[in-house]
C-alpha cells in the first residue's frame, strides 16, 4: 500500500527454524496466500523452557516441523493472539502434545464469519485458560505480557517480550499488508484505539505473524493511521461523488489493488463506513452491510 514501507521475506524455507533473536525463533507453514503472505510465522520464546506463539493451521507437515523444532525442550505455554484459522487451530493439538495449557481469548460466539472471505474463524475454541490485559507470564529468561488490542477480531491479543522491548503482533500490526477489518467483529473505532495503544509503549521490533519484523516501529504504526485516515476520506469522496453502494467504492477505491483482495477491501470499507456513521460524517439506509445504501451526512 503507498506510504507504507513493507518489506518482503525473502530468506526463509518451509520447515525450518529461523533464529529470529536471541530469545526468539520462527517456524513458517505451508500455507502462503492472499491473507497469510508466505504462511503463518509460529514463533519459539525462550531457551528449554518455552513459549510457542500462534501455532498456527492443522497441517501435517507444519505440525511434523513444530515438534522437531521444539524436540528437547519444555513447551510451558501455548499462546493465541485470535481465532482466524491459520492461527489457532494447532494450538489445542500442541498443547496436549507439549502437556500444558492454551492460553488467549475465546472464539467470540460465532460472529466474524464471513462467507466471502477465506479468513475465517475457528469456531468453537476455547483456551485453557483466558488472558486479560496486562496479564504477565513467564519463564526461563522470557517474560510475556498480554496486550489485549481489539480491531481485526475483538478477541486479539498482542504479546510483549519484556526482555527484548518487542511485541508480537500478531494480525493487529503486519509486515507486508494492511489488516482487514471485517465486521461484524472487526471494528475500525476499536483498531484506531487499539493502534494508538501499542503506539504508546515505544516498542522496539514488531514481530508480525505474517511477514517480517518492523524496526522503525512509531513511524510504521503512524504510516498504518494515515493509510486508514487516507481510505476514509476516499469514502467520503466517492460517497460525495453519489456513489451509494461499498461495491462501486471498492472499484474506484481499490482499482490498483488485486481483485482477489477486493471481497475483504469491502469488508474493510465496511468497517470504515461504520466509523464515519458513528462520526457523523455518513448516513445509512438501513443495518450495516454490503448491500444498504449509504450517503454523505
Amino acid at each position: 500500500m503507498a506510504g507504507i514501507p513493507f518489506v518482503r521475506d525473502l530468506d526463509f524455507a518451509y520447515g525450518r527454524t529461523d533464529r529470529a533473536s536471541p530469545l526468539i525463533r520462527r517456524v513458517i507453514a505451508q500455507n502462503p496466500g492472499p491473507f497469510t503472505f508466505l504462511g503463518t510465522g509460529v514463533y519459539i520464546v525462550g531457551k528449554s523452557d518455552v513459549a510457542v506463539i500462534d501455532p498456527g493451521p492443522p497441517i501435517h507437515a507444519h505440525f511434523e516441523a513444530l515438534k522437531a523444532a521444539l524436540t528437547g525442550e519444555r513447551i510451558t505455554h501455548v499462546f493465541t493472539t485470535h481465532t482466524h484459522l491459520d492461527h489457532s487451530p494447532l494450538a489445542h493439538p500442541l498443547a496436549q502434545w507439549a502437556g500444558c495449557k492454551v492460553y488467549g481469548l475465546p472464539d467470540p460466539s460465532g460472529t466474524m464469519s464471513h462467507a466471502s472471505l477465506e479468513e475465517d474463524g475457528q469456531e468453537g475454541f476455547m483456551p485453557d485458560v483466558l488472558v486479560k490485559d496486562g496479564d504477565t507470564f513467564s519463564g526461563s529468561g522470557w517474560t510475556l505480557e498480554a496486550i489485549t488490542t481489539p480491531g481485526h477480531m475483538s478477541n486479539h491479543v498482542c504479546y510483549a517480550l519484556k526482555e527484548e522491548n518487542a511485541l508480537f503482533s500478531g494480525d493487529h500490526i503486519m509486515g507486508w499488508s494492511t489488516t482487514v477489518i471485517s465486521p461484524p467483529d472487526g471494528n475500525m473505532g476499536d483498531y484506531y484505539r487499539s493502534l494508538a495503544k501499542i503506539r504508546a509503549r515505544n516498542f522496539s521490533t514488531l514481530w508480525p505473524t505474517h511477514g517480517p519484523p518492523v524496526k522503525d516501529v512509531n513511524p510504521f504504526i503512524d504510516a498504518y493511521v494515515a493509510h486508514r485516515r487516507a481510505r476514509e476520506e476516499a469514502i467520503v469522496a466517492r460517497l460525495k461523488a453519489g456513489d451509494t453502494l461499498i461495491p462501486d467504492m471498492v472499484k474506484v477505491i481499490y482499482k490498483d489493488v488485486d481483485v482477489r483482495l477486493h471481497a475483504p477491501a469491502a469488508h474493510s470499507v465496511l468497517a470504515h463506513m461504520i466509523h464515519l456513521v458513528e462520526a457523523g460524517r455518513a448516513t445509512a439506509e438501513g443495518p450495516f452491510n454490503l448491500a444498504t445504501r449509504y450517503h454523505a451526512a
